[in-house]
């Protein structure tokens, strides 16, 4: 980030793209999957604006991380005003009981992953990205992208077969 400051805009490039693969982390972890690439987008934004503030003395990684707690906190805050809207009594639900279990079921066995495997599945099997599209987004190979889908589904078809997905 110094020799960004200083206008070297190969070493800004890159300061972004390390940034945009350790927020996605960071918001999988904390956010619903809907709101990782919005909350990604804010704090990158954020650290653009503010990447003055930044002093070449201290470190990067709790000036980034403080950052993107607080656009974290902004987005539940965000989160919770929409949810306060009152729903009718006599509205009907469907069941959904299936599809949530098997979405709980799936991120805790994307939970047991290495976090490459789990974005470049999330990204490729669930998001339908291609595999080139996953690459760029993460950073990885395209052959490391593929490896990690397959290393990733083969430890999780391994973990249902087990039965380690469920306590």
């Amino acid at each position: 980030m110094a020799a960004a400051q200083a206008g070297d805009a190969d070493a800004y490039r890159r300061v972004l793209a390390e940034a945009q693969t350790w927020l996605r982390r960071f918001f999988l972890r904390r956010l619903p999957l809907s709101m990782v690439d919005d909350a990604v987008q804010d704090t990158l934004l954020a650290v653009h604006e503010k990447r003055h503030t930044f002093n070449p003395s201290q470190k990067f990684g709790p000036w980034i991380a403080a950052i993107a707690r607080y656009k974290w906190i902004d987005r539940l805050r965000a989160a919770s005003r929409a949810n306060d809207a009152p729903l009718d009594d006599d509205l009907p639900v469907q069941d959904h009981e299936e599809q949530v279990t098997t979405a709980y079921a799936l991120e805790r066995l994307l939970g047991q992953l290495k976090p490459a495997q789990a974005e470049a599945i999330r990204l490729v099997k669930l998001r339908g990205l291609s595999i080139e599209e996953a690459a760029r987004r993460t950073g990885q190979s395209v052959t490391l992208v593929k490896v990690n889908i397959h290393r990733g589904l083969t430890r999780m078809n391994a973990s249902v077969m087990r039965g380690s997905d469920v306590d």
